[in-house]
């Protein structure tokens, strides 16, 4: 009998995004010693925000699945210690959806609420419209049963017959609606209003999704579990990273991993972009997936699955969630009557002007509504989305490469921007529309203008090195997240023939804020049982539990 391998102690996560830090708690609240290497100047990756002026600009969370009580996305969040000693904000609308002619869709999160106001708006479509609110009040009691806190790969047999025992009384539910695409059941409507804003409830037009997802996020914010927690996306990435710091785990920022060193088929430490090598027990990379795979491993320790994954499916249309690109608008004046959320659907002439614009639609925040505390009294902040590809973006920035200097920590660094007349014209351009679009509705809007800033899939890959400009990886419900999720339910998050190494975050997983959290609690649980050892967490206890407000939305 071989002897037992001594126990691992440290560990190198790859990423200061949500899923490196969710990664590094973990570890520390399980004796590991653990050093997070973050290569921008702040924490949270994706989930962040930047001053411009007296303004915040918050690009991430317009919805935190689990920042309410009763299931287990919130226990996570609370032993993350994200939430404790703020104020919850939930909404009673999920979302508005206005048509060309000026008709809008409430989203109310309120099933009976939403039942009443689609039949006032369509009498014709009462069946499917009854039948659809059944399905959300089902789903609102059926949320507490859904698993977030130990993989299924790690659950026994025993385990596995109880989950499943939970899901009883709603299998007929979560059959139909995973059965079905949303494009699919939207197009049942009479309404041709409803026939498109369906598709449109979880603020973009998401084709390969079926009914299942626009469930669980209303239900989610029906049950008061989708809300936005007080100080927003950076607030919530820092709460975060001051639990790990707490926890006695270290980050060091501005420190770009360029390769994973490995020795005798075992990862051994990193190499940064200035030379510098750390090494540890192991290595967990929570940053960019391909990058970490087929960049920092040179596509080594790939099966044939793996390898097929990230050089084919990866590229074939619909299996990366894409990029975004948003203008942020602060306003010297207040506009009370600015919805918090509206996705406003397009006419082609509009949407033409939109640079790499994936459906005609474009969804439009009064920030302010959501984090009033990220801007002075008295003004607003409008924050302007669309799904973007990235390829129109890299067509018009082509051309010698430019530099700005930055200044960071008290040292200059030298980063490469993408700013090419063409470039700078378009981002102008799609400025200059969100702006016109406003003003016909808000007049005077235009005249307030104090602040303004877009940023591309370019932007993201800039400061996040995201494939694609990607904020989310893989897409569920096609081939490429339903393998990641085999795979990890195969090999852990890990790679065959390649020791003490494992994957974290979005790329582990499919998904948002929450499950990237989640995969820095579950990829602990791999490697505590590779270890023998028991997983062990905690609830933070360091600050009062969060507090909850419901903010009235519609008419």
């Amino acid at each position: 009998m071989a002897p037992a391998r001594p126990r691992r102690k440290s560990m190198i996560v790859i990423g200061g995004g949500l899923g490196g830090l969710s990664t590094g708690c973990y570890a520390q609240m399980n004796g590991y010693s653990s050093q997070v290497f973050e290569m921008h100047e702040i924490p949270g990756g994706c989930c962040t925000g930047w001053g411009r002026g007296d303004f915040t600009f918050d690009c991430c969370i317009s919805w935190l699945l689990g920042n309410g009580p009763g299931n287990e996305m919130h226990q996570i969040w609370l032993e993350l210690g994200a939430l404790q000693g703020k104020e919850m904000r939930h909404f009673d609308v999920f979302n508005i959806v206005r048509g060309q002619d000026g008709r809008a869709v409430y989203f109310y999160s309120d099933p009976d609420r939403l039942e009443a106001h689609l039949l006032s708006l369509s009498p014709a479509d009462a069946r499917l419209i009854r039948s659809f609110c059944a399905g959300l009040r089902k789903f609102r009691t059926a949320l507490p049963a859904y698993p977030f806190l130990k993989p299924v790969g790690l659950m026994g047999r025993w385990e596995r017959w109880r989950m499943l025992a939970g899901f009883v009384p709603y299998l007929n539910l979560f059959r139909t609606s995973m059965s079905v695409l949303m494009t699919e059941y939207s197009a049942r409507f009479k309404d041709p209003l409803l026939r498109e804003a369906f598709n449109y409830i979880l603020l973009e037009k998401h084709p390969n999704f079926p009914v299942l997802p626009f469930y669980f996020q209303m239900a989610s914010q029906a049950n008061q579990s989708a809300g936005v927690p007080e100080g927003g996306s950076l607030g919530l990435a820092r709460s975060i990273a001051d639990r790990y710091r707490r926890l006695g785990g270290e980050v060091t920022y501005n420190a770009k991993v360029e390769r994973i060193l490995v020795e005798n088929d075992r990862a051994v430490g990193v190499r940064l972009v200035d030379g510098r090598e750390y090494r540890a027990d192991i290595v967990v990379s929570a940053c960019d997936g391909p990058a970490t795979l087929m960049k920092f491993l040179d596509g080594q320790y790939l099966d044939d699955e793996y390898r097929r994954l990230f050089t084919k499916t990866i590229e074939e249309p619909g299996m990366v969630f894409p990029g975004y690109v948003s203008v942020f608008l602060g306003l010297r004046a207040r506009f009370p009557e600015g919805e918090p959320t509206t996705t406003h659907l397009l006419d082609e002439a509009t949407a033409a002007k939109l640079t790499g614009i994936r459906h005609p639609s474009i969804n439009v925040q009064f920030r302010s509504r959501f984090y009033p505390e990220l801007s002075p009294d008295d003004t607003t902040v409008i924050y302007a989305t669309y799904f973007s590809d990235v390829e129109p973006w890299r067509e018009l920035s082509e051309g010698p490469e430019q530099f700005s200097r930055l200044r960071r920590g008290g040292e200059l660094h030298t980063l490469p921007v993408r700013r090419g007349r063409p470039y700078s014209a378009a981002k102008r351009r799609v400025r200059d529309t969100v702006v016109d679009l406003l003003e016909e509705r808000y007049p005077g809007l235009r005249n307030s203008i104090a602040v303004r800033d877009t940023s591309t899939p370019l932007t993201q890959i800039r400061y996040t090195g995201s494939y694609n400009g990607t904020v989310l990886g893989w897409q569920p419900f096609v081939e490429s997240g339903e393998t990641m999720e085999e795979l990890v339910k195969k090999h852990g998050p890990a790679l065959p023939g390649l020791e003490n190494f494992y994957l974290s975050g979005v790329w582990a997983t499919t998904g948002g804020l929450i499950r990237a959290a989640a995969a820095g609690r579950q990829v602990m649980q791999f490697i505590c049982r590779d270890d023998g050892v028991d997983f062990t967490a905690s609830v933070d206890d360091t600050a009062p539990p969060p507090t909850h407000v419901v903010v009235p939305v519609g008419p």
